[in-house]
């Protein structure tokens, strides 16, 4: 079973009893390491249904679940791998009767979310609710309560957003709701408050698998605590250099209280890196020096000393964007093997992207943005998808929830309260509740005669649907209850600009002919493309409305330059990588000069550590570049290269290189050999 593992793996592995911390760097193999432990603790009698492991994206779970079904089949089916967020779910399905939720509770969505603050605070402002929002997420992943963040307030602004955080979490009691910072903060309290459901997942969960786990918040960590009981059979498995997210709630503090609360603690290092060469790795490591170490570590690798790191300089950020167009032609012309996916273009923020995607057009080089918003995560998108999902299913609150209210019917906030409390108290899902003789005495008539207007039309619509088969005819329903709905004269009211409201209709539009083309069999299901044979009706369509959202997903691989932001990058690894923008102020971003000098220090370390992250994305080859000059609003300043270029120290000889003269060599060496050819063929003629 070792034989693909190191001695430092191995010890991680074999170690199945206590605490046990795996420090693993960028590229050692953590994730061969916790399903090798996953199928090592099974092996030695351990049942799979009490192994948990954990992590923090969904892409990252089923990573797992596929190797640990490589590893022990179908036993890999009854192992818990998800992330913080799903195991939060499955406590409060389970448990959540103990804090007053029914187990169809809804989970709202950011945006759901936001208009919920919106109506609790009576504005419209988008971007002040955003505010709110942040500001109460921040203080629930600090595990506040809204009565502990108003006494913990500091001016009136922080006290208005504790009272708005009030009428918050009793808008979502009342609508049998959760957000998404409720999950791990709704669970932990139940924990908290009652011991005999914490003894009973303490006794349910033999061994818990914590992966990523600098990236962990404080009730994250304090919710494992709860899990693993004073038994402590845990395997917490992460990197202190690679903690990039400060900015939501993640602490190194973790990692610190890991060896105070749990003194037992193994610490075992993989320092062994399978994915970089040397020359990558010795600037990875002279980078992350100067950052304080909870525990010192180093990478190193055997595939040997590979090429020097290069730094690029350049003039301004258009320059910058053709050198690195320039170094990817460079570097694929040297190779048949080489494709467009093997490249990729890393930055500190957004906006960055916008000079390198307009560089990459103009020489025709194909390209996708990492982390863009997925067409089936668009608003517009997700409120036809609410209503498909309760016509499928009424009991789904959520959709409910979302349906009724987009766009608004002219039911109001407390009409929609009472709904819940009423569903809640006879264990109804809300569109039950719309029928029951007891709402009749709690809701006013006009208010009554509304709501059940909306749960015959959604019978309704739910008749049809099963009735219209094919595309003609989908088409033609769709449209009819588009319009039903004024969907699209409310989309004109939700938008400022005509321009904007036009491009949301149209997203609209393009999807009505999608799920169309699905009722004619002119689009397979399980792929999504053109060729499918079998017709359905639309409900039957809107039946696989949970598949819809990987469509976009389905080419996992394309073969195209990456655009990414550092942190999106994260995870992620290419052959040859090119840091752009690595100027003080941008990489390190600039800091709050006001701000004390703990934060401006603690600010500065993270910024390494991104820095850090970036130089262990390249597998081959990696290229640093910076500008002299940058625009700043409609100015152009000096500007300074980061200070983290010099922390690589690079040997200054081999380190400047000029893609452009690289490639002007290379094409005058193929006209050369054209010419050649040319004239050997006019000979024999």
């Amino acid at each position: 079973m070792h034989d693909r593992l190191n001695l430092a793996q191995q010890d991680a592995v074999n170690h199945l009893r206590g605490p046990c911390l795996v420090l693993a760097g960028a590229g050692s193999g953590k994730t061969r390491v916790i399903t090798q432990k996953i199928a090592r603790m099974i092996q030695t009698g351990l049942e799979p249904k009490r192994v948990a492991a954990i992590t923090f994206t969904n892409k990252a779970a089923s990573e797992m679940r596929e190797r640990a079904r490589d590893l022990i089949g179908k036993a890999a089916g009854e192992v818990l791998i998800c992330t913080f967020h799903a195991l939060g779910v499955r406590l409060l399905r389970e448990e959540g009767s103990i804090l007053g939720l029914k187990s169809q509770f809804s989970i709202l969505d950011s945006d759901e979310c936001l208009s919920l603050l919106k109506d609790c605070g009576a504005t419209t402002d988008a971007a002040t609710a955003r505010q709110w929002q942040w500001t109460i997420s921040r203080w629930k992943n600090e595990g506040l309560s809204p009565e502990q963040a108003a006494a913990q307030a500091t001016d009136e602004g922080e006290r208005e957003i504790a009272r708005l955080m009030s009428l918050y979490h009793e808008r979502l009691i009342a609508y049998q709701g959760v957000d998404f910072d409720d999950l791990i903060g709704l669970p932990l309290r139940m924990l908290k408050n009652h011991p005999e459901v914490a003894q009973r997942w303490q006794k349910r969960l033999g061994h818990v698998l914590v992966d990523e786990y600098q990236d962990t918040n404080a009730t994250q960590y304090e919710l494992m605590k709860l899990l693993v009981g004073s038994a402590g059979n845990f395997t917490a498995v992460g990197d202190d250099d690679q903690s990039i997210y400060g900015w939501r709630g993640a602490t190194l503090d973790n990692l610190k209280r890991l060896p105070i609360d749990f003194p037992q603690l193994k610490v075992i290092k993989l320092e062994q890196n399978y994915r970089s060469t040397s020359a990558i790795l010795r600037a990875a490591n002279n980078v992350i020096g100067p950052n304080p170490k909870l525990f010192p570590k180093r990478l190193f690798s055997e595939l040997g000393e590979g090429e020097p790191v290069r730094v690029v300089d350049c003039d301004h950020e258009a320059h910058e964007a053709d050198r690195a167009v320039a170094r990817i032609q460079s570097l694929r012309s040297t190779s048949v093997q080489k494709e467009w996916r093997d490249f990729a273009i890393l930055y500190r923020a957004n906006h960055q992207a916008r000079v390198f995607e307009q560089a990459l057009r103009r020489a025709q080089i194909p390209y996708k943005v990492s982390g863009g918003q997925s067409f089936f995560d668009k608003a517009e998108i997700k409120d036809l998808c609410a209503w498909f999902r309760l016509w499928i299913n009424e009991d789904d609150d959520p959709a409910f929830m979302r349906a009724i209210t987009t766009p608004k019917r002219g039911i109001g906030h407390q009409t929609l309260a009472q709904l819940g409390d009423l569903a809640s108290k006879y264990r109804l899902s809300m569109f039950g509740g719309l029928f029951s003789g007891s709402l009749e005495g709690i809701v006013s008539a006009k208010a009554l005669g509304s709501l059940r207007e909306f749960g015959r039309y959604v019978n309704y619509l739910q008749y049809r649907a099963k009735q219209t088969e094919g595309e003609e005819a989908a088409k033609a329903f769709l449209m009819e209850w588009l319009k039903e709905i004024e969907y699209e004269k409310f989309l004109q009211g939700a938008e400022e600009s005509d321009k904007v409201a036009a491009a949301r209709w149209s997203n609209v539009l393009d999807f009505c002919d999608w799920m169309a083309g699905r009722c004619g069999g002119r689009i397979d299901d399980a792929t999504g493309a053109n060729g499918g044979s079998e017709r359905k009706n639309l409900l039957e369509v809107a039946q696989t409305i949970t598949l819809i959202s990987t469509l976009g997903e389905r080419d996992q691989d394309p073969n195209m330059v990456t655009l990414s932001t550092l942190h999106a990058s994260k995870g992620l690894e290419w052959p040859h990588v090119i840091l752009a923008g690595v100027n003080e102020g941008l990489l390190p971003f600039r800091t709050d000069e006001d701000a004390p000098a703990s934060a401006i220090a603690a600010r500065i370390e993270e910024e390494r550590r991104l820095m850090y992250v970036g130089i262990t994305r390249a597998r081959q080859t990696l290229a640093v570049s910076w500008t002299r000059r940058r625009k700043k609003g409609r100015e152009i300043v000096a500007a300074q290269p980061s200070r983290f270029i010099a922390e690589m120290a690079l040997d200054q000889a081999t380190a400047r290189e000029d893609p452009r003269e690289k490639l002007k060599a290379l094409r005058a060496e193929f006209a050369k050999k054209a010419a050649e050819q040319a004239a050997l063929a006019a000979a024999k003629a």
